[in-house]
């Protein structure tokens, strides 16, 4: 039995319609599931709460800006402070909101060519460029902003505030970025509760630490003498 489609001489307008449209129609419906399997797979970059990338997304664009802009960069950490009474003392969705507007701040300090990850719970980092010039104002910025009360849905007011530290590849002579998120945890923490940024020093930078928190205290350095 021949199977072949017979088509008529002459082919009208509609009917060649119809025959574009049944043609098209399967490039359709892998055009429609590749687009579906984009957006899913960019949902998995973000942080559905913050907006913000997740580590690993967070980790390959802070480690390509590192590549391309070299010294002109800062890696900066903040750890938000007394997360955990803002949980107990007013509920989850209060802390939530916290979260959501540190993302907000973040991502609005840090402007669109930069890295800004949430690592996990309470804690955030940041790859952006930064020259030397610009570290004091735009840090001190910074912690401003992460220290104004947040507004909940229901008109409630929330006390907020970070804890940031910063590290720079000219100061610290490494473009590694596991180096240099180690040594602005440390510096986050000789500053923790002090309201101020700190930049990470040599000596800073060579703390060991245990899942990526500090396993000791050297000692403090505020960033603007570091600087």
């Amino acid at each position: 039995m021949n199977s072949t489609m017979r088509l008529p001489g002459r082919i009208g307008p509609n009917t060649l319609l119809l025959i574009i449209t049944a043609a098209a129609a399967p490039l359709t419906g892998w055009a429609v599931h590749a687009a579906t399997l984009h957006n899913r797979l960019a949902a998995t970059r973000r942080d559905p709460l913050t907006g913000l990338l997740r580590r690993d997304a967070y980790t390959t664009r802070a480690r390509r800006l590192l590549a391309r802009h070299g010294d002109d960069l800062a890696v900066v950490m903040v750890d938000a402070d007394h997360f955990k009474q803002i949980n107990d003392s007013l509920g989850h969705a209060a802390g939530d909101a916290v979260l959501a507007a540190f993302g907000t701040r973040l991502t609005t300090w840090a402007g669109p060519r930069a890295a800004v990850g949430r690592l996990g719970g309470d804690e955030f980092a940041v790859v952006l460029e930064l020259t030397p010039g610009r570290r004091e104002q735009r840090l001190q910025q910074l912690v401003r902003m992460l220290h104004t009360p947040v507004t909940l849905d229901d008109e409630r007011t929330v006390d907020v505030a970070a804890s940031v530290g910063a590290a720079a590849p000219d100061v610290l002579g490494t473009r590694d970025l596991t180096v240099l998120q180690r040594a602005a945890d440390a510096a986050l923490y000789d500053g923790k509760h002090s309201g101020r940024a700190v930049l990470a020093t040599a000596e800073q930078a060579a703390v060991p630490s245990i899942n990526g928190r500090r396993a000791g205290r050297p000692g403090t350095a505020d960033w603007r003498r570091a600087a």
